[in-house]
């Protein structure tokens, strides 16, 4: 081989070998990632994320920042234990000497009273269940029978009830159902509970009777579908949901919510129905976000899933998601740290900062402060992604979360054009998680009928418990009135239900 032949194969070997480094690299980051996912903390708290009011220096882009020590000093608060209900029923026990002991052992003058000590108990009383029994009396007249007269048999009609020629009442039925849908007890665990009062009742009652129970929801469901609409901004997500009798291995369970997760969580002088909606699909396509919003023009706040893009509504970003994927670029970096990744969620965490400092103040007053503080800083990290894309592989976590802010920038800096919004889509995160956890439970639903059934009542619980009902009297509430001819539907919605 001549020179030339030689450094033409030293370059080739060259191009192979980074090649070859670049792929261990990304490999070991992706080991890095999955081992903490599977081993680490799942928190995604940052240094400094707890110093809301006090601004962190930036870090060097180009360097790691010197750690410096910082001494501080704070006073520690001892823990109060908060106090028992007043309105609790309340068992008196007087724990007091005898008469022989309230005599003076000086003088035997007779001791007075100076005042008590208290101490409270808590007790628990297991459920009790009891059987109602309904005696219709029968009357007939013994004239008419001894005259062999037509005789007519008058008798009170037949009371009521939640499921026809069955034996659950509203309280039983909410019992049942609150205990799935909001502890996560799944059937067969209540199926064993019952036998433990010697009563057999199976699963598969119970199974129909939450079906019947959410077929009765549905018209109350529909009417909060119709205030959902009505609202200027929407938080959605989706997650996966297995179905046993389906063609589909994976169906979802898409969310929608309105409003905060409590009313002391609304924005002031916003009067905002908090509602959550659940609505099953076999499928992610984005037309079931269009099918259910049915034509929604105001803001939808979603992550960066493509399917939402289909709706007619204005999207607006997730700040969280875009800080998760740095977070994972960070942990991905592993011991040998990564400044860029550490600029991007110091930048991010001000933002935040921002917002924490905004939780109590108007629409107006959000606006102008996002104008003043926030703007600028999404300008400075807007050029920081525009120069870093240029200096990092694309292919590693650090690379793909620049491109993700990149690629969904305009809907991440939308939330500062209106107070009404929020910076992130933890509404919806927050809302659909006790279903993800009741999922962890019961694993599955055996039909699309079940699952939309889980749909309606997770609805309906997670809406009560937004608007701090307590879950458990409204559903019985709720089945009770609803069980009868002419329902007042409106008078049912969770916020003028409290108000009764």
């Amino acid at each position: 081989m001549n020179e030339k032949e030689y450094q033409s194969r030293i370059a080739e070997l060259e191009a192979l070998l980074e090649e070859k480094s670049a792929r261990i690299a990304y490999l070991e980051e992706q080991f890095r990632v999955a081992q903490h996912k599977q081993f680490g903390k799942s928190t995604e708290g940052h240094p400094g994320q707890g110093e809301l009011f006090n601004e962190a220096e930036e870090l060097v882009v180009e360097a790691e920042a010197e750690t410096a020590e910082e001494a501080i000093s704070y006073t520690r608060k001892k823990p109060v234990r908060k106090p028992l209900p007043k309105d609790l029923p309340r068992e008196v026990i007087v724990h007091d000497i005898s008469d022989e002991e309230k005599i003076c052992g000086c003088c035997a003058g007779e001791l007075h009273r100076i005042g008590e000590d208290k101490s409270e108990k808590l007790q628990f009383i297991p459920a009790q269940v009891k059987v109602i029994e309904h005696v219709r009396p029968k009357y007939a007249c013994r004239t008419c029978e001894k005259d062999g007269i037509s005789n007519t048999i008058k008798q009170a009609p037949v009371p009521h009830s939640v499921i026809p020629k069955g034996y659950a009442t509203p309280s039983l039925l909410s019992q049942i159902i609150t205990s799935k849908y909001q502890y996560g007890l799944p059937l067969y665990r209540q199926e064993a509970m019952f036998k433990q009062h010697g009563i057999e009742l199976s699963r598969k009652t119970m199974a129909d009777w939450i079906i019947r129970c959410a077929e009765l929801f549905k018209p109350l469901y529909g009417q909060l579908h119709q205030h959902l609409l009505k609202q200027p901004v929407i938080a959605a997500d989706e997650t996966t949901l297995k179905v046993v009798e389906t063609e589909k291995a994976n169906s979802y369970m898409w969310l929608y919510a309105s409003g905060a997760d409590s009313p002391a969580g609304n924005i002031p002088g916003i009067k905002t129905p908090n509602i959550v909606l659940y609505d099953y699909h076999n499928s992610r396509a984005g037309q079931c976000a269009v099918d259910f919003l049915d034509g929604y023009n105001g803001y939808l706040q979603v992550d960066g899933y493509q399917g939402y893009e289909q709706t007619q509504a204005t999207l607006i970003g997730c700040w969280a998601h875009a800080r998760r994927k740095f977070m994972e670029a960070k942990k991905g970096a592993g011991k040998k740290g990564s400044g860029k990744a550490d600029w991007a969620l110091n930048h991010i965490q001000k933002l935040y900062r921002i917002e924490t400092q905004l939780k109590d103040k108007t629409v107006e007053e959000r606006y102008l402060t996002r104008q003043e503080k926030s703007q600028p800083l999404l300008n400075q990290l807007h050029a920081w992604l525009m120069k870093s894309v240029q200096q990092v592989l694309p292919k590693t976590k650090l690379g793909e979360a620049i491109q993700y802010c990149l690629n969904q920038w305009e809907k991440l800096a939308r939330y500062t054009l209106d107070g009404q919004l929020n910076i992130d889509n933890n509404r919806a995160e927050r809302a659909i998680k006790p279903f993800v956890i009741g999922r962890k439970n019961w694993l599955f639903s055996q039909t699309a009928t079940g699952a939309n059934a889980s749909a309606v009542l997770y609805s309906i619980l997670e809406t009560a418990k937004a608007n701090d009902l307590n879950v458990f009297e409204y559903v019985m509430s709720c089945l009770d009135v609803l069980s009868k001819p002419e329902a007042d539907i409106e008078q049912l919605l969770p916020w003028q239900f409290a108000k009764r």
